[in-house]
């Protein structure tokens, strides 16, 4: 008899009731609009969905702000169709605010943190305090960050408080629609700063680690329903599914941790 290890058999038992909603409803083509930062954990988990339910999901990705044409909210405002969109939860408020989401559909999915990337095979840097970051920072030849939500915070609040901002900012470069751990593994940042799930599993890029708790800024990645969803059925059976203990491992092993 072939035995089911405890996370596979918690997945599998929440994925069996699935069906009983699936079924009512009929098999849909769901639109899921994602930032990177749920991207890993989203691709590992749909395929347990579809199997389940019938359904079958449609992904568009783009970043959660920013003025980059494939940026979710600049996607929604030319008016793409979606069903659920997975973003910073704070960019979540804001469409909710400006009527493009649904009110109160907010669901935290999981926490992010954002970490530092160096070429493969590159001395790591020291980051375990906020005066380690700084000096690296300064020693640095060359910085890329996100265009989304970890790149706002570097660029706008994190170099500011280590009262570095007019030596960094001028060397740092802002990446849109790319990973900035790929602009690293090319050698054209010598450091990068991005969500930890979006650095892992980067070809000819490292991970260092997260930055210290003192400098650390933690986000939300959060699903809202968009405000006439031509699923709305198969989107909530999504995002519960999401938000699962089942769901909890393969989080995990992206590097964000479940929501509470």
């Amino acid at each position: 008899m072939r035995l089911i290890a405890p996370g596979r058999r918690a997945l599998l038992a929440a994925l069996a009731a699935l069906p009983l909603l699936a079924g009512a409803a009929g098999a849909a083509e769901l639109k899921v609009m994602s930032s990177g930062g749920f991207t890993a954990a989203l691709r590992l988990l749909i395929p347990e969905f579809e199997k389940a339910t019938g359904h079958s999901i449609r992904l568009a990705l783009g970043a959660s702000m920013g003025n980059a044409p494939d940026a979710i909210p600049n996607r929604l405002a030319r008016g793409e169709a979606a069903d659920v969109v997975i973003i910073a939860g704070e960019a979540i408020d804001r469409l909710i605010a400006e009527g493009r989401l649904l009110p109160g559909s907010r669901t935290d999915l999981v926490l992010s943190r954002i970490g530092v990337a160096v070429p493969a095979g590159a001395p790591k840097p020291d980051i375990s305090t906020p005066e380690a970051v700084r000096r690296m920072l300064l020693e640095a030849r060359s910085i890329a960050y996100s265009a989304s939500a970890s790149g706002v915070y570097f660029a706008t609040e994190m170099v500011q408080r280590l009262g570095i901002a007019d030596e960094v900012l001028p060397k740092s470069r802002r990446i849109l629609s790319e990973r900035v751990a790929a602009v690293v593994a090319r050698g054209e940042a010598e450091i990068g700063f991005q969500q930890v799930s979006e650095i892992l599993g980067i070809p000819g890029a490292d991970y260092v680690g997260p930055l210290p708790e003192a400098l650390q800024r933690v986000t939300a990645f959060s699903a809202g329903y968009t405000v006439r969803p031509e699923q709305p059925e198969a989107a909530r059976e999504l995002v519960a599914f999401l938000r699962s203990p089942a769901a909890h491992d393969a989080i995990r092993s992206t590097g964000l941790d479940p929501a509470p």
